[in-house]
């Protein structure tokens, strides 16, 4: 197999670095070499970059170096596009000037004009989609050219609904990621990068998407998509979670944020599948009276919890530094090792705002979900989640104000954490998935070959 070059690139976000890092670490231990890439500014930021045979860091300038600059992020995606391009020329030259010359450019969400770059420069690209094959597929039934899509050429019109897709149940207003709708503060920018995303992919006579899912659990939604070049190598997950053949690759690396020490001994004394895990993910904060109502309701429910619960500049300072407990019933961290909480014995159900990262990494876990979906694409994985696969459900937003109530949430834990047949159920379901996934990765599945495939079609 011809000696690779791969340079991925990444926005600083937690949520795009994950899976990002975590193909980049799967590619080097296949023999390539990679560039993982990221912005200056970003790049300062990341502790626990893993070292690895073949793996190295870069970063490019977005204009915006120190980071002091308070942008409009659609204004910001504007200049890391006219910033971002040029510098990432000029890295590609400074690494063919030493020697390790780029073969392919992969490139993530929100980085569309990378495929721009590559075309420039004759190098192949691919996109790494981090959110799933479902998402994937609204989005190319909205935008897609070939298909006369509705979003296609503009962003002017208003949606119908229910939206149909083959084989997939139908998708009402409140299913689809939400900066697809006129009135979400994000459509602005938002649809026309995810118009850039799905046309370059059609417009190139071989298209490579690379996405973070498995065949087993999205079959019908890889299906629709299967014309355009789309590949399942996922989940993107340390292997100690997952195949086991690195036993010592147990985080993702490069994280923003650092992580308590002290609540996997507290996890430790609590029985087996007891615990509620509740956590919101790293870029949504949370209302306040939303906050007092899962607060309540997990105070009412009487069962010990791990909540994470991000610091700002509202919060108290005693309270973003430290870990404490709350009537000996909880315990509130800034922030921890997700996969090895969820893989913990005394976890018995995960609250989560069901970004794509974590309810994969719930379903590797074998841990039901009870999804509160904030924004973006997580509307569509609670959709799944419950409507699908039957890992979970979504707990019901009251019409006024937004807010899931406390009784809503204490339901929705009885349902998981209780002893009927639904909670049944949906344990199995979990597990069935978990094996599937685990199937995916080995040597000889769908992920594995998938990924092999791949690197012999550069």
């Amino acid at each position: 197999m011809k000696q690779h070059h791969f340079v991925i690139i990444s926005l600083p976000a937690q949520g795009h670095i994950n899976p990002t890092l975590q193909l980049a670490k799967n590619l080097s231990r296949a023999g390539t070499r990679c560039t993982f890439v990221t912005t200056v500014n970003g790049f300062r930021k990341l502790n626990n970059l893993p070292s690895i045979d073949g793996l190295f860091y870069a970063s490019i300038s977005d204009g915006n170096d120190d980071g002091a600059a308070k942008m409009d992020f659609g204004d910001y995606m504007k200049q890391l596009k006219r910033v971002g391009s040029e510098n990432l020329k000029k890295l590609i030259d400074e690494l063919a000037g030493d020697g390790h010359p780029v073969t392919c450019l992969v490139y993530t969400f929100l980085w569309a004009w990378v495929a721009e770059v590559a075309r420039e420069i004759n190098l192949p690209s691919a996109f790494l989609a981090i959110q799933s094959a479902t998402a994937f597929a609204i989005y190319h039934h909205l935008f897609s050219i070939n298909n006369n899509g509705v979003y296609s050429s503009t962003s002017e019109i208003e949606l119908s609904f229910p939206i149909k897709l083959p084989e997939l149940p139908l998708f009402s207003r409140g299913d689809i990621p939400s900066f697809l709708l006129q009135n979400d503060p994000y459509s602005s920018f938002m649809i026309p990068i995810m118009r850039e995303h799905i046309q370059n992919v059609e417009h190139d006579p071989n298209p490579r998407v690379l996405i973070n899912t498995f065949d087993k659990l999205e079959e019908k939604s890889l299906k629709i998509l299967d014309k355009i070049g789309i590949c399942s190598i996922g989940p993107l997950i340390p292997s100690a979670f997952l195949d086991g053949n690195e036993l010592e690759d147990k985080s993702f690396g490069c994280d923003l944020f650092e992580k308590s020490e002290t609540y996997c001994q507290w996890l430790d004394s609590k029985p087996e599948g007891s615990v509620v895990y509740v956590a919101f993910g790293s870029l949504a904060m949370v209302k306040e009276e939303q906050k007092e109502e899962v607060l309540q309701s997990l105070m009412e429910s009487e069962m010990p919890f791990l909540w994470v619960i991000r610091s700002s500049k509202e919060d108290d300072k005693k309270k973003n530094d430290e870990i404490y407990g709350l009537n000996g019933k909880g315990m509130i961290v800034p922030w921890c090792s997700q996969m090895e909480v969820l893989f913990h014995k005394s976890i018995g159900c995960f609250v989560s705002h069901c970004g794509w990262n974590s309810t994969l990494e719930s379903t590797v876990a074998g841990v039901p979900l009870i999804g509160v979906p904030q924004l973006s694409d997580q509307m569509t994985n609670i959709k799944m989640v419950e409507e699908v696969w039957g890992t979970g459900v979504r707990a019901r937003v009251e019409e006024e104000g937004g807010i899931v109530k406390r009784e809503e949430l204490k339901r929705c834990l009885e349902v998981l954490m209780g002893d009927g047949e639904k909670g049944n159920e949906i344990r199995r379901n979990v597990k069935k998935y978990r094996d599937l996934a685990m199937e995916a990765v080995k040597v000889g599945g769908s992920s594995h070959n998938n990924l092999n495939e791949f690197l012999e079609s550069l």
